[in-house]
């Protein structure tokens, strides 16, 4: 006859979103999600310690097993306590517990480490703990104040489990006032610093063990986000280590890698792609930018042995490097995460042949790299912008009169999800070799020559020429008041002229093309000897 097996259903596993059946017997107990393949079974002589407790989904069985391991079951109705009390006691000898929790809604209290959780409580009552396996970063946001980003433990990085559903805790900050009481002589330190670094060694984002890391490059200029960090690379992670953030990042969450030389002929810049992004409190960070100097040469050797270099990473490392520092860092992300390093694109050169073109966007100035699939603004904001969801692209302030005299035009990405991204004060001198770019990647480009009247030309392929050179011919997209469109090579007489030009000064300039009286201005009036019908000269509008 086989032993007595008790069942109790809807029951959810520590911080799993699956329902299950959980199994007791006397030879141990089982948990089994209803779908899928997730299982989990405690033989009788692991267990140790029983606790019924309130938790947010109606009560908890915890459990403390001999290794020190805490095992949470959740979803237990309040009838359920007397039976399941009955069960542990005949099956496995232990008392079930009760545990009061506080409920008082206080934001003030104490706050400990035990068996790998926070426990936070008020009047010796514990209020919530936070399973320290979720903690991803902590950092000081201010003087007293701590933050700690919740993602998950899954993978190296803490990403946050992507099967979850509905809302998820992702930040906490706490407020430690105080100075940590020290022996001997030397500055205080504060609570707050005191609790920062306990979360870092206990929630294992602080330094690793001695001799698991490959390589460090320290003192590392970052210019998104702001700052100099310590790269420390691991097999599986990176951490980056700057004075009051700590951050470890999976290699799996790297999607993008780009190396880019800087206009300025001096560094280089190495921009890494983040999903989920990095962020430090309210502000994420998709990219990371980092700089070097083009001729800065570094000598370092890996923590790795030669059957690891052939085995795991195909030989496509190697044990010492001597050379340029951003090409020992390329690399080396480029093997860890398998990522492909995007390059600039030999079918662009700017006027000064560089391989990327100065701008603004917003009140921020950076550099444009327009690339084989994609266009990348940066350092701040990083903005990527790819081939395939742009619509069209504006230029303004390209043609006609007003845009004659700025040494400058703009440039607007409209995409076709309707967000537009908008790049101001590039060189004049640019244009040609955007525009060529554009035209080349099948990218329609349209150019706003009269912002005052909202006339467009776009530019198209004139498929009756013989030039292989691709010349260019305007197509009128918004018919302008003086009917036909100006040729490219000729400039109008008032071509010098800034002021804004109304309608009816407009229409005389057209009315003079056709007629042979009357000139446009008292110069042209004094050298045809003078007329009964002349016109005064035009005055600027106001």
């Amino acid at each position: 006859m086989g032993e007595k097996v008790n069942q109790f259903d809807d029951i959810y596993l520590d911080l799993a979103p699956e329902l299950g059946l959980l199994r007791l017997a006397q030879s141990g107990l089982g948990w089994k999600a209803r779908r899928g393949e997730g299982l989990f079974t405690v033989r009788d002589a692991d267990l140790k310690r029983t606790t019924w407790l309130r938790a947010a989904r109606n009560f908890q069985l915890r459990i403390q097993l001999r290794d020190g391991r805490i095992v949470k079951f959740d979803g237990f109705q309040r009838d359920d306590f007397e039976k399941l009390k009955d069960i542990i006691k005949t099956n496995y000898g232990l008392q079930l517990e009760t545990k009061e929790m506080s409920v008082k809604g206080w934001n003030w209290g104490e706050t400990d480490f035990s068996n790998s959780n926070l426990v936070f409580s008020v009047q010796n009552k514990e209020m919530f703990e936070i399973p320290l396996n979720e903690v991803t970063n902590t950092s000081l946001t201010a003087k007293h104040e701590v933050m700690i980003e919740l993602g998950g433990p899954d993978g190296e990085g803490g990403a946050r489990d992507k099967n979850r559903k509905g809302d998820q805790l992702v930040e906490m900050r706490f407020y430690v006032p105080g100075q940590a009481n020290q022996e001997g002589e030397g500055e205080e330190e504060s609570n707050a610093n005191v609790f920062y670094n306990s979360i870092k060694n206990e929630a294992d984002i602080g330094d690793a063990a001695p001799g698991d890391g490959i390589v460090l490059f320290a003192d590392t200029l970052c210019l998104t986000p702001r700052g100099r960090y310590d790269i420390d690379m691991f097999p599986a992670f990176l951490r980056l280590r700057g004075k009051t953030t700590d951050y470890k990042i999976s290699y799996t969450s790297i999607i993008k890698l780009f190396l880019l030389p800087k206009p300025d002929d001096v560094h280089v810049l190495f921009v890494i792609g983040l999903d989920p992004p990095l962020r430090q409190g309210q502000t994420r960070y998709p990219f990371l930018v980092f700089q070097f100097v083009r001729e800065e040469e570094t000598d370092v050797s890996l923590n790795l042995d030669d059957e690891t270099i052939a085995t795991k990473y195909d030989g496509k490392l190697e044990k010492k490097y001597e050379t340029r520092t951003y090409e020992v860092v390329s690399t080396l992300f480029k093997t860890l995460t398998g990522r492909r390093v995007t390059i600039p694109s030999e079918f662009f050169k700017s006027y000064h042949s560089q391989s990327a073109i100065k701008c603004s966007m917003k009140a921020n100035e950076g550099v444009l790299y327009p690339l084989d699939k994609s266009f990348l603004f940066i350092p701040k904001p990083p903005t990527f912008i790819p081939h395939s969801e742009i619509g069209s692209v504006t230029f303004s302030r390209v043609g006609g009169s007003a845009a004659s005299a700025s040494r400058t035009f703009d440039l607007k990405f409209n995409m076709k999800s309707g967000v537009d991204y908008s790049f101001s004060s590039i060189n004049r001198e640019e244009y040609a070799n955007l525009n060529e770019f554009l035209q080349n990647k099948k990218i329609k480009t349209k150019s706003m020559e009269d912002e005052s009247t909202g006339r467009y030309v776009e530019m198209v392929e004139d498929s009756d020429s013989d030039d292989d050179t691709g010349k260019r011919k305007r197509k009128s997209v918004v018919q302008d008041f003086g009917g036909g469109d100006d040729d490219e090579g000729e400039s109008s007489p008032d071509e010098d002229f800034v002021a804004d030009e109304s309608e009816s000064d407009v229409a005389e300039e057209f009315d003079e093309n056709v007629s042979d009286s009357g000139g446009s201005n008292a110069s042209d009036a004094s050298d045809d000897g003078g007329s009964d019908n002349e016109r005064p000269a035009k005055k600027p509008k106001k």
